[in-house]
């Protein structure tokens, strides 16, 4: 793709140039030009001026009057002329911020919602159909069912709708058929504040906030007490670090979060998300940007928190869902196999193909 990725960046930067030159340009040739049309009108008011002066016709008080007239008349287009940049800066900005505010705006929850207090995370997809846009299709008839505790792997090659599914689970975007089910029920028929707060998230990039690693973690539960927060650590692997760092529980993470290594964010919203103790979980890729030392305390951490849940995890590295109870393969926005890694290992089929790619090893050159 490097040659292609260049072409496509020559391209946008030469029509960058051509437009950034141009502008410059007539910014800078546009004052200059108003001055000497300006001068070029005060020189013909006053020969003509001087002329009709020496007929009689006008007196030397009404060329000054004139030329006044005619400075007041020039100035505002000198200056409007001296800020034309910004005004096509501006005009660009106005189509950015019209498209913003001409996007169909989200759907509004129903009028009569239904509400569960704690779901048992039974989910089933029934025939889905999405995509962004209307006429590229994501997902076409996707169908599956997890049942409450199951673990369930989702994995396939970038592009699949792997993400998608998940941004459909939360409603950041509604199916375009078909139906998503939580304890029976259609998604749509719940608010989004209710249903979101069914889930927990851990994701491959972690989201920590400027304040103290206690605020950190009991950010998935506002109300937790210090003892709930300290056991909600201890759960994550996260107790023994904090205690190696200065202040401990009291240490205030940055605004870039760089004071703590990544390993350590990544246990701490897994920290969060036990704290949280929500019903079903999603795992995007959480183990993808640490060491092996790290993933394996993490894998633990994350074993312990998806222990009696519904969990759905991302998976790039297959060896990380071996013990999911079901693996969904999704191959062009359908499940291509399903099962659990053992009996898709037989089917020697996608998923074998996909397994035995990471674990391939080079011909010994003789």
């Amino acid at each position: 793709m490097e040659e292609k990725s260049l072409a496509k960046f020559r391209a946008l930067n030469d029509t960058l140039y051509q437009s950034a030159w141009k502008s410059q340009f007539l910014t800078g040739i546009m004052m200059p030009l108003m001055n000497f049309v300006g001068n070029i009108g005060y020189v013909g008011v006053a020969v003509l001026g001087g002329w009709l002066a020496i007929k009689k016709a006008i007196s030397v008080g009404d060329i000054q009057a004139f030329i006044q007239y005619v400075r007041n008349f020039t100035q505002p287009i000198q200056q409007i002329a001296n800020i034309s940049n910004v005004l096509q800066q501006t005009a660009a900005a106005a189509e950015r911020v019209f498209e913003f505010l001409d996007e169909q705006e989200e759907t509004p929850d129903i009028s009569d919602p239904v509400a569960i207090e704690k779901a048992t995370g039974h989910i089933e997809f029934k025939n889905i159909h999405f995509g962004y846009s209307k006429d590229k299709p994501i997902i076409k008839n996707f169908s599956a069912t997890a049942h409450p505790g199951q673990k369930i792997a989702i994995v396939g090659p970038t592009g699949a709708g792997k993400t998608t599914l998940v941004k459909l689970l939360m409603r950041f975007y509604d199916v375009d058929a078909g139906a998503i089910l939580l304890d029976g029920h259609d998604i749509r028929t719940m608010k989004r504040h209710d249903l979101r707060r069914q889930f927990g998230m851990v994701l491959q990039d972690t989201w920590l906030y400027n304040d103290t690693i206690m605020e950190n973690i009991r950010y998935g539960r506002l109300d937790a007490a210090d003892d709930e927060v300290i056991a909600a650590a201890k759960a994550a692997y996260v107790d023994h670090f904090v205690h190696t760092l200065p202040e401990g529980y009291n240490m205030v993470l940055n605004e870039e979060t760089s004071n703590i290594s990544q390993g350590q964010k990544q246990l701490l919203t897994i920290a969060r998300a036990i704290l949280a103790n929500p019903p079903i979980l999603i795992l995007d890729e959480a183990t993808s940007s640490v060491d092996t030392r790290t993933e394996v305390l993490i894998q633990k951490a994350m074993d312990k928190l998806m222990h009696g849940r519904t969990s759905f995890v991302i998976a790039h590295r297959l060896s990380t869902i071996q013990n999911a109870d079901l693996i969904l393969v999704l191959r062009d926005g359908d499940i291509a196999e399903q099962g659990t890694h053992t009996e898709l290992l037989v089917k020697n089929g996608f998923y074998a193909e996909l397994y035995n790619s990471q674990f391939e090893v080079p011909a010994t050159i003789t």
